[in-house]
Parts: C-alpha cells; sequence; structure tokens
C-alpha cells in the first residue's frame, strides 16, 4: 500500500499536477457553456465537473478519462428540464439515470455500444451538433428578446418592409457581443488547422475566455456602446453552495414522464460515455484498455450524486481526456486534480468568473457544435454508401423534427432493415448444369443460414427440376438455424417422390416433429 500510495504521489507531481491544471483550464469555459445550453443554472456546470474529477474521477477504472457536463447531452437535458416545468423534478431524472447506468454496470452490459450502428449514433450526434448551434446563435448575436427563429428573424424576411423589419431586428441585438463572438469562433477555428499546433500553449477554450473579457474590459473602461449590459455577462453567487437546487423525491412517481426522461438520459449519457473511453484508450501510450462496467458503474454513482447535489449529468468527454493525455497526464489523478482546481475557482474566485461574456460561451459551443456536424462527416457517410448514409440521414431528420428517442429509434429500425435485407439476399449461391444428360443443381450455402432465409429456401428446392441430381452444402457455414435443417430434413421425402438424387454435405439431419 505505501509503494501504491509513493508511486501516486511522484507521478503526481511530475505528471498528473500540470496535466490536470490544463484539463481545468479546458474544462471551466466548457462547464459554463454546456449549462448555459442546457438552460440549466451555471453552477450546475461547474458542480457536474467538480463531480466527474473528484468522485467519477476516484472511482474510475480508466486511467486517461475525464468526465463532466457533455455537448452531447445538452438537448435531451434542455428539453426534459421543459417538459418537467421544474429544475427540482428535473434532478430527479439525474438521478433515475444514475440508477439506470449503476444497474447497467454491476449487470456486466458494457458492451451496450457496440449493437448501436455507428451510423445512427453519428446522425444522432450530428443532430445534436446542429440543435447546439441553432440555440447559440442568439446568445452570440446578444439578442435580447425570446423566440428568436420563430418571431425575429422569421419577421425579418417574411414583412413587405423589409428595411424598418431590419432595423428592429438591429436594435435588439449587441454589436459587442457580435463582435466577441465573432472574433471567438475565428480564433477557435484557426486555432483548430495544423500550423496552429505549436500556438496550443494556452487552451483554445481559455484564451477565448480570456480574450472577451479583455475586450468587454475594454468596451466598459472606454465608455463604448460596444460594453455589454450584466445580463450579457456570467452570473454565479458568491457562496454557490448556498444557492444549490435540490431534487424534490416527494415528486418521484408524479408523473411517468420522470422516468422516461431519466432512462433516454441514462442511455445517451452511457453510449457517449462508451464511445468516449474507446477513443481515450486508443490515444493512451501504454496501451491500457478500461474496464468497462466499472466505468458505468463510476458514471452511475457520479450521475447519481449529480441528481443529489443539483448538477446536471455527465459523461465521459472526449476533448476532456485528449486534452488529458496531450499534456502528459499519465493516472486518474490528474482527473481528480482537475475537479479541485474547478472546486477551488468556485470558492476562491467567482467574481473573476462573473466578468465572462455569454457571447464567448457561445462561440465555444458554436464550434462544439459544428465539430459534431461538419460537412466532412456528411461526406464520410455518403461516401460508404447508401446503405449507410439513409440511416445516418433520416436519424437527424427525426430528431430535428420530433426528439432524440424517435429519431434514434427511427434510425435503428432502419439499420435493422438493411440487415435482414442483406441477410436474405447473402444466404446461398446456386449452380446449375448437365452432366452426361442429367440435369444436376448445386446449392452453396453461405455462412450463417437462419430462418430469414427460409422462404426463399423452399422456393428454390421447390424448382428444382425432377429427374436430377441436387447437392445441398453446407460444410462452409459457422451456423445453419434450426428451421433450415427442417426444410432440407422434410425435403428428403419430396425428393425420392420427384425421382431427386439428393446428396447433403455438412449438413445435419433432424427428426420433424408434425405440428396438429
Amino acid at each position: 500500500m505505501r509503494r501504491t500510495v509513493k508511486y501516486y504521489r511522484i507521478i503526481w507531481l511530475r505528471h498528473d499536477l500540470t496535466a490536470g491544471l490544463s484539463v481545468f483550464l479546458v474544462a471551466l469555459p466548457l462547464c459554463l457553456g454546456i449549462a448555459l445550453a442546457s438552460g440549466a443554472p451555471l453552477y450546475a456546470g461547474l458542480l457536474s465537473g467538480i463531480i466527474g474529477g473528484l468522485v467519477v474521477g476516484f472511482i474510475s477504472g480508466s486511467q486517461l478519462a475525464v468526465s463532466g457536463p457533455a455537448a452531447g447531452l445538452t438537448t435531451v437535458v434542455a428539453a426534459s428540464i421543459i417538459s418537467l416545468g421544474d429544475y427540482k423534478i428535473f434532478l430527479l431524472a439525474v438521478m433515475i439515470a444514475g440508477l439506470f447506468q449503476l444497474v447497467l454496470g454491476l449487470l456486466k452490459f458494457g458492451a451496450i455500444a457496440s449493437y448501436f450502428p455507428s451510423s445512427v449514433i453519428k446522425g444522432m450526434l450530428a443532430a445534436i451538433g446542429i440543435i447546439l448551434i441553432s440555440k447559440q446563435i442568439p446568445l452570440a448575436l446578444g439578442y435580447d428578446q425570446p423566440d428568436f427563429w420563430t418571431s425575429g428573424l422569421f419577421n425579418l424576411f417574411s414583412t413587405q418592409h423589409l428595411l424598418s423589419s431590419f432595423q428592429n431586428f438591429n436594435h435588439h441585438i449587441s454589436k459587442g457581443a457580435v463582435l466577441i463572438a465573432g472574433i471567438s469562433v475565428l480564433m477557435l477555428f484557426l486555432l483548430q488547422q495544423p500550423f496552429a499546433k505549436k500556438l496550443k500553449i494556452i487552451p483554445a477554450p481559455l484564451l477565448v475566455v480570456a480574450t472577451g473579457i479583455i475586450l468587454n474590459g475594454g468596451f466598459t473602461g472606454a465608455g463604448s456602446g460596444f460594453a455589454l449590459q450584466a445580463t450579457q455577462l456570467v452570473n454565479i453567487p458568491s457562496n454557490i453552495f448556498a444557492s444549490i437546487t435540490l431534487p424534490d423525491f416527494t415528486q418521484l412517481f408524479s408523473t411517468t414522464a420522470i422516468w422516461k426522461d431519466g432512462l433516454i438520459i441514462g442511455l445517451l449519457a452511457t453510449l457517449e460515455t462508451l464511445l468516449c473511453i474507446e477513443a481515450v484508450d486508443k490515444l493512451d501510450r501504454r496501451n491500457r484498455i478500461t474496464p468497462v462496467n466499472r466505468e458505468l458503474v463510476a458514471q452511475g454513482i457520479g450521475n447519481m450524486t449529480c441528481g443529489l447535489l443539483g448538477a446536471i449529468p455527465m459523461t465521459a468527454v472526449v476533448v476532456r481526456g485528449a486534452a488529458n493525455v496531450d499534456a502528459g497526464g499519465r493516472t486518474k489523478m490528474a482527473a481528480v486534480t482537475h475537479g479541485l482546481f474547478l472546486l477551488l475557482a468556485v470558492l476562491l474566485v467567482p467574481f473573476l468568473l462573473n466578468k465572462i461574456p455569454y457571447a464567448s460561451l457561445a462561440a465555444i459551443l458554436l464550434i462544439t457544435g459544428y465539430n459534431l456536424t461538419k460537412p466532412k462527416l456528411f461526406r464520410n457517410m455518403w461516401s460508404l454508401g447508401w446503405k449507410q448514409f439513409i440511416p445516418f440521414l433520416l436519424t437527424i431528420i427525426v430528431i430535428l423534427l420530433t426528439d432524440l428517442l424517435i429519431g434514434v429509434s427511427i434510425g435503428l429500425l432502419i439499420s435493422i432493415y438493411f440487415i435482414v435485407q442483406n441477410n436474405f439476399k447473402a444466404d446461398y449461391k446456386m449452380t446449375k448444369t448437365v452432366h452426361n444428360g442429367i440435369p444436376t443443381e448445386y446449392i452453396k450455402l453461405n455462412s450463417n443460414v437462419t430462418f430469414l432465409n427460409k422462404v426463399k429456401l423452399r422456393k428454390a428446392l421447390d424448382d428444382v427440376t425432377e429427374y436430377s441430381v441436387l447437392t445441398i452444402d453446407g460444410s462452409e457455414c459457422n451456423f445453419i438455424d434450426y428451421d433450415i435443417l427442417e426444410i432440407v430434413s422434410e425435403y428428403e421425402n419430396k425428393a425420392h417422390d420427384r425421382h431427386i438424387e439428393l446428396h447433403l454435405k455438412g449438413i445435419k439431419k433432424v427428426n420433424v416433429t408434425a405440428v396438429h
């Protein structure tokens, strides 16, 4: 035990302390921005990051993954808060999500993500990216009226008096917010380019936030009309723990919507976590593999803690994990350290956090949304063929028109349809020849033949010419369904009656029981 403690202390001082600081600098603006995009109190994002570091980081078996609020959950979280009508009730859904993940982990269902087609998962994330972008545009413009899309922008292009409508629209946007957001988006875009790798000493999100604070400070000091209003800046209470909203347990069984939302959040958080773990494990230079069932247990406990303490749900996040690897993190103490730094920031410098413009956070999330749904993704999916592209595109469209659960369900159904269709096509190959004047037919069964192939195989057997020789070859099959074995065994009697000489290779005969 002493060796273990000493080992972690040395590694922490040499590597994980600085890595944890780097991840903290990346995570801080993301925690605020994702809470903002989710329609939750800003402190809820910070609490989620703190719990992700101190609780999940400690329990998790991953040495490099870092957990916190995730962009992939913003859509479902925002919709759940609105539909449930009370943040206290929403927190119950978060606890249910955590319980769901905990049960999955204990039942060792960590491989669940492997059963979701990648086309559907990519479509889901792309739809989330589009929704994320649409929600951040009003904040990036500093638009001070509700219903930006339905009233503000729609009225601008639907009226006959375009000039006066434009002037009215212009009156409701903030030039300072537009300038800060525009510069921030440009900075983030440029810093993603290959030539900017050497400039990444300071994490891009932190650089954007610092730029926003400096610009607005300059506008305010100069008495400029570009200065942002107090409502356009982050507002975190000086005593965050006195302002925490706790769940209302009296409403736990008041509506099934709480449980439905909890299961959806839990499933989505599980998928995103497992995808992140897979990606981060590939980045690990020491080739360590994360125990996925333990990770689900850790995430479940973390999300139950989030719901209990008023935080938004979390997942393992690729951006944080990649930042940890890039900064030289070695063990999970880097994740714990990042959580500790978040806690210290909330306790010691809330006044500094309150200088951050919403426009800066909106810019970070605009780029996050773009990365989830960039044109390159659509081109890549198209290049894979329409059997990959159609489930991908339909998942996006249905999510945008309805909700995430329906969209993913439709995408899964379409993917299953293509799988079944392929199975029908790839059941067997038939060759017809004539040998010494006798018709000879050869049916070669492919690797897996299931009950889905019954109809086509039965028809093929019924079409075999009388007074011929038929060979059915299953010698290279990995699996032959019992239904297929029954059909072949039944056909033996038919073949005799039709004077067909039947030969079987690699096919087991079974007793056929008549059903009366």
